[in-house]
């Protein structure tokens, strides 16, 4: 064999090395398409975090929005002095002004648009409601089986989803207590408000991808798809359920569905796959679909929304770019595709931040126009303070004509009693007159001086029968000072002497020494006694014994009851029900206007007291007039007296 002609190699001994480069090769290429694949699949999740984040936040802002907008609605019913006077008559009294307090209800209903609005007592039954005017209306409904009622009536504002047995209608409530400054701020009742969330499902949770809001016992409230409302996230025993159900949902069926998710994790964003039995309610979907479950707390609630982003589009995403990390292997122009797709990924990075730049000029732009929107109601509200005002003037300027007009009328009445009294001093003025006269004329000093000084004392005495009217008729301005209440019952009476001793009545006041001191104008509580004295010598003109009683007693938050008992006709239960309604008499016709008692508990409600009305033990009625005790600041350190 030629020396120049060497043995080609084998093929054979070139076959282990090729298999090599090949596996090494395919490990390479399969290494790079799974680390391109993780890595897309990161950073798609992480963008995907990010915009489920922004939006859920929109979503949060804007459910807070529509939760919450009646939140303040209990305050302004804390302060309405329909509610309160409610609230603290007793229970004989409460049939009476409950319809004055569901008027005050309805018209703030009807001016704030939509929700129900009612006032608990003490116990949670409710007093008073908007929705007085149809048949299914809340009124007398015992609600202190739910959640809010518990932390209301201990002081403590409330706020919860819950669906009351009356109409089984979800909603969510806020609860207020509402105190008593004269009651030692003691909580007597409890404001509600409940904000309809209807139009909030509707708006805000018609996702494409599910969504749902989770309370505090893990039960779906709102679910986007709406098959899952009312679902449990995890298991939960049947007693527990039933608890829930009756406490806040008003009997509904709790749990039928249990979604078996847990939240653990959620704030930050993590994968969940939903359970097989589910499937089918959210569309056509693959055996092993999972999403993206992300999660807020809403403010101000005990509620979590959820928001499920389905993670197809980032698996299909990761694929691609292993696909092309794969390629860029092999030729440069997979490398220049891929360099292109990462500037059209930096484009969308761009487009992404001007979506967001003009979704918070958007913001900023309804915010604006929120601001402006409370700007003009708080204008609007200004202009109706300012009306209320001038009504509560005008009122008072009418109430004090018409006070006037009753204290002419009663010494209309005392003028027969009152010239009788002083037709027999002034006769023996003007005999007595004559007399001195005719003994000066004589030379006899001594006896004229004599009957010059009885007629001193008759004219004194005509004058201690004329300045208590004068008092009486005086037209002045209340003003509230520490007033002797038995010294203004003896005024009173003073007017009726005459007629008291013509109709034989027998007067009965309390014996005690010490004085009982109020805080009251000494001018108005005389025409509320004279009003009450002048009604019991008419229900008593028929009467075999008239006797007039007055006592006093000391009211357990420190005010003067001041009691005026008589032995007439006394009170029906009809006239006790219209008693105090402007032009309702018991006399006969051209007797009476109808306006006395009105005016009298008018009075006494300007100065912080009241009147209250009752049938007297036995036969006759009893009026308690209820006087405010003399303010701390005024009573003397040392002795503890005004």
């Amino acid at each position: 064999m030629p020396e120049n002609l060497l043995p080609l190699p084998s093929p054979a001994r070139f076959r282990p090395r090729r298999v090599l480069g090949l596996t090494a090769l395919l490990a390479t290429f399969l290494l790079i398409s799974f680390l391109a694949y993780r890595t897309s699949e990161s950073y798609g999740l992480d963008r995907m975090r990010r915009e489920s984040s922004h939006q859920l936040d929109i979503l949060a802002a804007a459910i807070d929005s529509e939760v919450t907008r009646h939140a303040s609605i209990p305050s302004a019913i804390e302060l309405s002095p329909e509610v309160l006077t409610l609230l603290r008559a007793p229970d004989e009294r409460q049939d009476i002004l409950q319809a004055e307090a569901n008027r005050f209800l309805q018209k703030l209903n009807d001016r704030l648009g939509g929700p129900a609005i009612f006032v608990l007592d003490p116990e949670g039954r409710v007093v008073a409601s908007s929705d007085w005017i149809f048949s299914d209306n809340l009124l007398g409904a015992d609600l202190s089986y739910m959640p809010f009622y518990r932390d209301a009536v201990n002081g403590i504002p409330a706020r919860h989803y819950a669906v009351d047995h009356v109409r089984p209608e979800p909603g969510y409530y806020f609860a207020l207590p509402i105190r008593d400054e004269l009651q030692e701020w003691k909580v007597i009742g409890i404001a509600v408000v409940k904000s309809g969330i209807r139009e909030l499902e509707r708006r805000w949770l018609g996702q494409e991808a599910p969504a749902l809001i989770v309370d505090r016992n893990g039960i779906v409230l709102l679910a986007s798809p709406p098959e899952w409302r009312y679902a449990s996230l995890e298991t939960q025993s049947k007693d527990d359920l039933e608890r829930v159900s009756r406490e806040q949902f008003g009997g509904q069926q709790l749990g039928a569905i249990t979604l078996d998710i847990a939240l653990n994790g959620t704030d930050e964003g993590t994968l969940v796959r939903l359970p097989k039995h589910l499937r089918g309610e959210i569309g056509p979907v693959s055996d092993d679909r999972r999403y993206l479950a992300l999660s807020r707390n809403l403010p101000g609630t005990a509620w979590r929304i959820v928001v499920f982003s389905d993670r197809r589009p980032v698996a299909v995403q990761a694929a691609t770019h292993s696909a092309l990390a794969a390629a860029a292997l092999g030729c440069l122009l997979l490398g220049a595709l891929y360099s292109k797709q990462r500037r059209r990924l930096a484009r969308g990075r761009e487009d992404a931040r001007a979506m967001l730049e003009r979704a918070n000029l958007a913001l900023e732009q309804k915010f604006g126009e929120r601001t402006a929107d409370l700007s003009d109601a708080v204008d609007r509200l200004q202009r109706e303070v300012a009306e209320r005002q001038r009504a509560e003037e005008t009122l008072r300027a009418a109430q004090g004509e018409l006070v006037q007009a009753a204290k002419l009328a009663v010494l209309g009445q005392l003028a027969a009693g009152i010239t009788h009294e002083l037709s027999q001093p002034l006769g023996a003025i003007r005999t007595l007159s004559a007399n001195a006269i005719e003994f000066m004329q004589r030379g006899d000093l001594v006896t004229a001086g004599k009957n010059l000084g009885i007629v001193g004392q008759l004219a004194e005495q005509a004058g201690d029968i004329i300045t208590p009217l004068k008092t009486f008729a005086r037209k002045s301005p209340a003003v509230s000072t520490a007033v002797d209440v038995g010294q203004a019952v003896d005024s009173a009476l003073f007017l009726f002497e005459p007629q008291l001793r013509k109709q034989k009545v027998v007067v009965e006041r309390p014996t005690t020494g010490s004085p009982w001191i109020a805080w009251c104008d000494r001018n108005r509580l005389q025409q509320v006694l004279v009003n009450l004295i002048s009604n019991a010598l008419d229900a008593m003109a028929d009467s075999a014994e008239r006797r007039l009683s007055f006592s006093v007693t000391q009211a357990a938050a420190g005010e003067l009851a001041l009691a005026v008992t008589d032995s007439g006709l006394g009170l029906s239960e009809e006239a006790l029900e219209h008693l105090f309604e402007p032009f309702f008499t018991t006399k006969q016709p051209g007797e009476g206007l109808g306006l006395g008692l009105t005016i009298s508990r008018d009075i006494l409600r300007e100065l912080g007291g009241d009147l209250l009305a009752s049938p007297a033990a036995g036969a006759g009625a009893r009026f308690v007039i209820l006087l405010p005790a003399v303010p701390a600041a005024v009573l003397s350190p040392e002795e503890g007296t005004p």
